[in-house]
């Protein structure tokens, strides 16, 4: 797993090394030396220096600490790693430097990420597939392009209108938009959720696209 505060979720008493070190010892069960290779192995993916290693995790910026965190994440080779909100504590400059070298560990190393933000300028750049949840539930699910150019469940919508543009000249189109869908959700919103404000089942509407629906498509699953 791949954790927001980086800083936190490396113990201050231990060097770089016994982090990384750490789920190797608990799963793998190396020898000295092999284990010794393979932590090396590991900081050249990430980046980092050799004199790293015997080092603290005080000593680094945030973004060397989140690639220590990617380290020890990928230590033992996962098929999946969770990343939750791995780089929202970070400055925006070096945001773009971790995700680019998450995508880069996906490739080389075949891993699948399982990534929970709310910013979805990070959503889109990062993934392949999306759900959108609200109040714990499962609102609408699809390809990242079912979920930016058609999407059909009034939060997700919202969500999206909420979105940053840099774009100046269309400023007042951009907030006039905005506050139609947020009209929208609160004229709409009672047809979207049950009496005691949960999302209805979700349904079918195509082979990769899902949402919590009050009409149309095929009820097929549950959205918890």
């Amino acid at each position: 797993m791949i954790f927001q505060d980086a800083f936190s979720s490396l113990n201050p008493r231990k060097t770089i090394y016994d982090i990384i070190a750490e789920p190797i010892r608990n799963f793998e069960k190396l020898d000295a030396n092999t284990e010794n290779k393979r932590i090396h192995e590991l900081l050249d993916i990430v980046g980092l220096p050799k004199q790293a290693l015997e080092q603290y995790p005080f000593q680094f910026s945030g973004g060397q600490q989140q690639r220590i965190g990617i380290a020890r994440a990928v230590a033992t080779n996962p098929k999946l790693i969770v990343a939750d909100e791995p780089v929202s504590a970070l400055d925006l400059s070096v945001q773009a430097q971790v995700l680019n070298f998450m995508k880069l560990i996906q490739k080389n190393l075949g891993i699948a990420f399982l990534f929970i933000s709310h910013d979805l300028g990070v959503v889109r750049h990062m993934t392949d597939n999306i759900a959108v949840m609200h109040n714990g539930r499962i609102v609408e699910k699809g390809t990242r392009r079912d979920i930016f150019d058609e999407p059909q469940h009034i939060y997700t919508k919202r969500l999206l209108s909420a979105i940053p543009s840099i774009d100046v000249t269309r400023r007042a189109e951009n907030r006039e938009n905005r506050l139609k869908v947020e009209q929208d959700f609160e004229d709409k919103k009672a047809n979207f959720y049950d009496k005691d404000g949960h999302a209805l089942p979700l349904k079918k509407l195509s082979q990769s696209h899902w949402a919590a629906l009050p009409k149309g498509g095929e009820n097929v699953e549950s959205n918890y």
